[in-house]
């Protein structure tokens, strides 16, 4: 089942949407860039950059991503970028949500390596309990490296005395992105995984044709 069959909405429609997104990405990075506002250009400018990922994906490595999904990563990095032009300071909730759909990300790319892993080698059998908690694990390992760049941004920034690109707003804030980030990853794994068959076939085809090739 692909992502577009359990949204109900055409692959067409999710395409205009994800353009729409990648437009108002250009629009927001230049917000930034008359405000003189560093952070917000930078953080608009780099999701842009993200949204070419999927078509590089496939385009350079076979790996299937179809509407769906790239719509899923664009309304991710979109949500971020947006957050810097005010709702991540005004809107309580902002925050958590998308922490929660970033973690949502992560935790795919986690299940899809792993059951590729696990496709591959016939010595390796996880059972889906294990897979489960690595995805927590996952998400939760790759959330406290991000904490952790954050502070350093922010300590670097108060040193040399310019504005923090990202921004962290106290231990609380913290534990409250840990918690959402590990909400976002058991939705993938418990809804999620269904709509990365494809990715995880291509992977274990390549990682089966780079065995092939060693040998």
């Amino acid at each position: 089942m692909r992502v577009r069959d359990h949204l109900r909405v055409s692959e067409r429609r999710q395409r205009q949407v994800t353009r729409a997104m990648e437009l108002s990405l250009v629009g927001i990075l230049f917000v930034g860039l008359d405000r003189g506002n560093l952070g917000i250009a930078i953080n608009a400018g780099l999701a842009f950059l993200i949204t070419f990922v999927p078509a590089i994906l496939e385009r350079d490595y076979d790996i299937p991503m179809d509407a769906g999904l790239t719509l899923w990563i664009t309304v991710a990095v979109f949500l971020h970028a947006l957050g810097t032009l005010g709702p991540y300071q005004n809107v309580w909730w902002y925050d958590h949500l998308t922490h929660a759909l970033s973690a949502s990300l992560i935790a795919a790319a986690g299940y899809a390596t792993v059951r590729a892993i696990d496709e591959h080698y016939s010595g390796v059998v996880l059972p889906p309990r294990f897979v489960f908690v690595f995805i927590l694990l996952f998400v939760v390992a790759f959330g406290v490296i991000w904490e952790v760049i954050e502070f350093a941004i922010g300590g670097m920034a108060s040193v040399f005395g310019g504005k923090a690109v990202l921004t962290q707003y106290g231990l609380e804030d913290t534990m409250k992105d840990l918690l959402f980030n590990t909400a976002g990853a058991i939705v993938t794994a418990l809804w999620g995984t269904a709509h990365l068959n494809g990715v995880v076939g291509a992977l274990t085809d390549r990682l089966d044709a780079s065995g092939r090739s060693a040998d």
